[in-house]
């Protein structure tokens, strides 16, 4: 497996989603995320159960700035924060969540919706720990899991977002990283457990094909103050110049003949 920090990448035109492929072949491989869903081509799923999560609050680490994306982390050393149900075989541990967002209001989400792209995207990343470890997982096609939340614009913002956005001016810099004990990220969860799930990938380099996509149907609401807050980020380091971290996010990959199945009719 090719080391991510070995070839730099980001979002920009010499090193974004382009050019991955040129140190990263498998990203033009056939099993590449995000997709567009697209409701004429997606199967009713009879047999699709339904998804629980059981997250303990004392698993939050800290959260950090890595110059991509706004990154909460978890202990993973033992199932104390589990995702199961679904599409899944068996129960998968919760590693991190991060965000992508856009420079403005109307993009910023990796999937797209019927032609719908989103403010934002929350990915919850879990394991499973039939593997020894997370780096043997992500080799496995049933590997990872990745909850997959849409974030919208709107009048009345979800307030579960807040305690994640008061971290934001710990971590400005690239390299930041502040402690952020006792969260639990089920409360960011909309109503609706309706989802739609896919084989894919990782957005980002490697971009390794093992992911089980569980993307929910309805989105959470933020304001535009708060999707503000994110685009206050910088991806450069604190002694570098102040550079807003925005477009975070990967176009869509050609689905080929993979099957989108829904939860829902």
């Amino acid at each position: 497996m090719i080391n991510p920090n070995y070839y730099p990448w980001g979002y920009d035109s010499d090193n974004g989603p382009e050019q991955w492929h040129k140190n990263y072949p498998i990203a033009k491989g056939r099993h590449q995320s995000p997709i567009e869903i697209n409701n004429k081509e997606v199967h009713y799923d009879r047999s699709l159960l339904p998804w629980f999560a059981s997250y303990d609050p004392g698993a939050a680490k800290t959260i950090l700035n890595n110059g991509k994306t706004c990154r909460i982390v978890f202990d993973d050393s033992f199932d104390r924060s589990v995702l199961r149900g679904g599409p899944l075989p068996g129960v998968y541990r919760l590693r991190q969540l991060h965000f992508h967002w856009g420079s403005s209001d109307d993009h910023g989400s990796e999937h797209v919706v019927n032609g719908v792209r989103y403010a934002g995207e929350l990915h919850l990343l879990h394991w499973n720990p039939k593997y020894s470890n997370y780096l043997d997982a992500v080799r496995r096609t049933d590997g990872i899991a990745v909850l997959a939340i849409f974030l919208q614009v709107g009048k009345t913002p979800k307030p579960e977002m807040k305690r994640i956005l008061e971290e934001i001016n710990a971590i400005k810099t690239k390299g930041k990283e502040a402690p952020f004990p006792n969260f639990d990220p089920s409360i960011l969860f909309p109503k609706s457990r309706d989802y739609w799930t896919y084989h894919g990938s990782f957005t980002t380099p490697p971009c390794e094909e093992c992911i089980t996509w569980i993307i929910l149907r309805e989105p959470i609401i933020v304001s535009s103050d708060q999707m503000a807050k994110l685009r206050s980020l910088s991806k450069n380091a604190e002694n570098e110049p102040d550079l807003p971290l925005v477009d975070n996010w990967r176009p869509t990959q050609p689905r080929y003949f993979r099957m989108v199945s829904a939860s829902f009719l």
